[in-house]
C-alpha cells in the first residue's frame, strides 16, 4: 500500500547538537498534527558527540517516518539542508535547527494557515530562549502579505514553512559557498517568488535557543563573512527587484542588519589594519547600492555612520562612535518654522568635514520624539488621508466587498 504524501517534511541538520537535540526531537514528537502527516529527514553532519546515535534511536521509536542520513562534516548548515531537501516528499518543508524546538501546535497551525490562504511561505511566531528573536512582525495574524508591505524582511532565518513546489519550480537550494547568511539569501528569494506569505502571530511556533557552548553559527566566524553575506543578499535584490522604492525598502535590511554592526562599537576596539580592511570591503557595496532612497529610511545615527563609510572617513566615524559611546545626545536644531529637525552629531555644519546637511535631517518617525518639531500641513493632510483610506478599506473588508462594491476575492 502506497503511503499518502505527508503534509510537511521536517528537515533537521545536526552537528554536535547534544544535549539540545533531545528537546528538539521531543518537540517534533509532541506535534498535534497527526504523525501520518509528518515525515522527518535528519542529517548528522559528521558529529562526534553522539548526535547520530541519538537520531537513530529516535527514528526507531518515533510515531512518524524518520530518515537519518550520516555524512562527513560539510562545514556549514547549507549542505545538510540541501541533502534534506533532496529527500523530502512533503507538500511543505520546515527547517528545524537541532538546538531549537517547536511549539506543540506549530506545524498544525502553519499548514492550516498556508492551506487556507494558498500561500507559499508561512511564518510562525518566534520566541528567544537565552537569545534575542525578531519581534516587529508578530503584531497580528496575517492571512496574506508580502515582503514589501510587512516587516518580514527582518526575519530571514530558514525556520519557516515553505511550499515545496515553489522551491522545486525555481530550483531553490542553499548557497553552500556562504558560511553565514545563507538562510537570508534563500528566504528572501522565497519571499520574492512566493504567491503570498502568511503569518501566525498569536501562537509561539518556534523557540530559538541560545547555546552556552559557543557553537551557534551566528556567533562564529570572522567579520569578512558578514561582508560576504551582505554582498550576496544585495546582489540577489539587484537581480530580482528593479531599481526604485521597492528595491530601496528591501536594501535597508542588509545595510542595517549586516553592514551597520561592523561600523558600530566593535569598530572602536579594532586595530587600524582591520578598520582599513573593513572600509575596503565596504567600498564596492557602498558604490553600487548606497543611495538616498535607502538612506532616508534609516535613523540619523545609522545613516550618518554609513555615509561616513561611503565617504571613506574612518576618522569622523570614530568621533561619532565615541560620541555615542559616551551616551551624548545630539543637539536638536529646528529650522523652517519647526518643520525640519537636524540632529547635530559630530561633523554637522562643518565645512572641513564636508558631510551634507541632509544626512543629519531626521525623518518624521524620528523627529516626532523632539519637542517643537511639527509636520508640514501637506504631511499632516496625507497622513490623515491615509488613515481614512485604511479605515474605509477595513470596513469594506469586514462587509466582504471591495472598494467598488464587488465581492472581495
Amino acid at each position: 500500500m502506497t503511503r499518502a504524501q505527508p503534509d510537511v517534511t521536517v528537515i533537521i541538520g545536526a552537528y554536535e547538537a547534544m544535549p539540545y537535540l533531545v528537546e528538539c526531537l521531543a518537540s517534533v514528537e509532541a506535534q498535534t498534527l497527526d504523525p501520518s502527516r509528518i515525515e522527518v529527514v535528519a542529517i548528522d553532519d559528521g558529529s562526534a558527540d553522539g548526535t547520530g546515535d541519538y537520531l537513530e534511536e529516535f527514528a526507531a521509536r518515533a510515531p512518524m517516518p524518520v530518515t537519518v542520513i550520516r555524512q562527513e562534516n560539510s562545514g556549514g548548515p547549507s549542505g545538510p539542508r540541501n541533502v534534506g531537501l533532496a529527500r523530502a516528499t512533503g507538500r511543505y518543508v520546515f527547517f528545524l535547527d537541532a538546538d531549537d524546538r517547536l511549539g506543540a501546535e506549530a506545524l498544525e497551525r502553519m499548514v492550516a494557515m498556508a492551506d487556507r490562504n494558498g500561500t507559499d511561505v508561512c511564518l510562525g511566531r518566534v520566541e528567544g530562549v537565552n537569545r534575542k528573536a525578531p519581534r516587529s512582525m508578530w503584531g497580528a495574524n496575517q492571512d496574506r502579505t508580502d515582503v514589501f508591505s510587512s516587516n518580514i524582511k527582518f526575519t530571514l532565518s530558514a525556520q519557516k514553512l515553505f511550499r515545496r513546489a515553489l522551491l522545486e519550480r525555481h530550483h531553490m537550494r542553499f548557497d553552500e559557498s556562504l558560511w553565514t547568511g545563507e538562510d537570508a539569501l534563500f528566504t528572501m528569494e522565497a519571499y520574492l517568488r512566493a504567491d503570498g506569505v502568511s503569518i501566525v502571530a498569536d501562537y509561539t511556533c518556534y523557540y530559538l535557543v541560545g547555546r552556552d557552548d559557543g557553537k551557534h553559527v551566528t556567533k562564529s566566524g570572522g567579520y569578512q563573512l558578514r561582508f560576504d553575506s551582505a554582498r550576496a543578499l544585495m546582489g540577489l535584490l539587484e537581480r530580482m527587484v528593479p531599481p526604485g522604492p521597492k528595491r530601496d525598502v528591501l536594501m535597508v535590511r542588509p545595510f542595517q542588519v549586516t553592514l551597520l554592526p561592523q561600523f558600530g562599537p566593535v569598530f572602536l576596539r579594532q586595530d587600524e589594519e582591520i578598520r582599513r580592511t573593513k572600509f575596503d570591503l565596504a567600498e564596492p557595496l557602498m558604490d553600487a547600492y548606497w543611495n538616498e532612497g535607502v538612506a532616508q529610511r534609516l535613523r540619523v545615527h545609522e545613516r550618518l555612520r554609513l555615509q561616513l563609510v561611503a565617504m571613506r572617513r574612518p576618522d569622523l566615524l570614530v568621533d561619532v562612535l565615541e560620541f555615542m559611546k559616551a551616551k551624548h545626545e545630539p543637539r536638536p536644531v529646528l529650522k523652517k518654522g519647526g518643520t525640519q529637525l537636524y540632529l547635530a552629531y559630530p561633523g554637522y555644519r562643518s565645512r572641513k568635514d564636508g558631510v551634507p546637511d541632509r544626512v543629519y535631517l531626521a525623518e518624521p518617525r524620528e523627529a516626532k520624539a523632539y519637542p517643537g518639531w511639527r509636520q508640514t500641513p501637506a504631511e499632516t493632510f496625507l497622513r490623515g488621508a491615509t488613515r481614512k483610506v485604511r479605515r474605509r478599506l477595513g470596513r469594506l473588508r469586514k462587509r466582504g466587498t471591495g472598494p467598488h462594491g464587488r465581492v472581495a476575492a
